[in-house]
């Protein structure tokens, strides 16, 4: 015969204990599924973040751009990766000494081939991570500013600006200042460039013949080399050299060249 017992109170406390370990469980669940959805989002969001910085810093601070011959030795070797400072010439100044990268409007280089590209390579060099290779570019020091006076060479041989002989020791060890004898005046709106590597550069002298006469026009300019940032063995800033340029006299503006 069956017979009805009261509730036992301990075995009420065993179920309602057994009840909350399983809501407890369920929730562990939940909490971790809802935490690793957190963290993905969190993921997904620092990347997003840091592309969208690295794509703003290519556009209007930095852009990195690889070194593909030996004209600017030693100062930049083959392969080099670089950034350039894309705020000047504007809105600071170019000077005498920076080392620039220009664009080629003027074909000083042979047609570019074009390359087998992937998607990722495009999408890291749309966001700045790589070296974009679809444009021709070249990089080269500036010697002649607007309304300078460049010649060479003098009796001892040297590069002159305004009547000042410099001393340059970026110049690639063993390399004249110049195998290319010129006398120019730098037109407004123009520089006149030359690689370190003196004979190995077809910079401004290689092309006096040409329509421009061998100058740049600063609006091809995208900016200046400021560091080099591969590989690590050789990072570093660029150095400009102000103290080469220090004793050149600014143009009188009655400057011409000798003919």
């Amino acid at each position: 015969m069956a017979q009805d017992f009261p509730d036992d109170p301990a075995n009420g406390d065993s179920n309602a204990g057994e009840a909350q370990h399983r809501a407890s469980h369920a929730k562990g669940k939940d909490g971790k599924k809802r935490g690793f959805g957190a963290w993905l989002r969190e993921v997904v969001i620092i990347v997003v973040i840091a592309l969208l910085l690295s794509f703003l810093i290519k556009t209007f601070l930095f852009r990195a751009f690889f070194i593909p011959s030996g004209s600017m030795e030693e100062t930049l070797e083959i392969d080099d990766r670089i950034f350039v400072n894309l705020l000047v010439p504007e809105p600071f100044d170019l000077s005498r000494g920076d080392v620039v990268v220009f664009k080629d409007t003027q074909a000083w280089l042979p047609a570019a081939q074009e390359n087998d590209r992937n998607f990722i390579a495009d999408a890291l060099t749309f966001v700045g991570l790589l070296p974009d290779e679809s444009e021709q570019h070249l990089v080269k020091r500036i010697i002649g500013m607007p309304g300078d006076h460049v010649a060479c060479c003098d009796a001892d041989g040297k590069v002159t600006v305004n009547g000042e002989a410099l001393d340059e020791p970026y110049i690639y060890p063993g390399a004249q200042p110049s195998d290319t004898p010129f006398d120019v005046v730098v037109p407004e709106g123009k520089v006149w460039v030359m690689g370190d590597h003196r004979n190995a550069s077809a910079d401004s002298r290689e092309h006096q013949n040409g329509p421009n006469g061998g100058f740049i026009n600063i609006e091809d300019i995208e900016g200046k080399a400021a560091v080099i940032a591969w590989p690590l063995s050789r990072a570093g800033f660029i150095g400009s050299y102000p103290e080469v340029f220090e004793n050149v006299p600014e143009p009188s503006g009655a400057q011409t060249a000798s003919k």
